[in-house]
């Protein structure tokens, strides 16, 4: 696969990683994690539709989230070998994939680099 699509397929992985990780954390984890800090009726632990729906969001997403941040780690490694990032930039690129909203500053960032690689080695 050539560095174009390495990054095209990093891309794709991170931007789906990031989104789902978003939304578990900012939604799903708040809603079944919620009845904690209020004791509104649709929070109720076991039965309020809320608490409901962030068990399920949690559940489902965040197995999806996980089985995807592996893929995307592998993208990443990938990528990290063919556009020869320094090991420091690979290890924080790969460990922003887990911070909600700091993966998008993460992808920018690595998509940048590797567009430079791309121009240097088209020269």
């Amino acid at each position: 696969m050539s560095l174009s699509g390495n990054l095209t397929a990093y891309r794709i992985m991170a931007t789906i990683v990031g989104v789902l990780l978003v939304v578990l954390c900012l939604i799903g984890l708040p809603l079944h994690y919620g009845y904690w800090v209020s004791d509104a009726a649709w929070l109720a632990k076991g039965s309020g539709a809320g608490w409901q729906l962030g068990a399920d969001i949690s559940e489902y997403l965040g197995v999806a989230h996980g089985w995807l941040y592996m893929i995307f780690l592998l993208t990443a490694f990938l990528l990290s070998r063919k556009a020869a990032w320094p090991m420091p930039f690979t290890i924080v690129t790969a460990v922003c994939g887990t911070i909600p909203l700091l993966s998008f500053w993460a992808e920018h960032r690595a998509t940048k680099l590797t567009r430079v690689a791309i121009e240097a080695s088209a020269a």
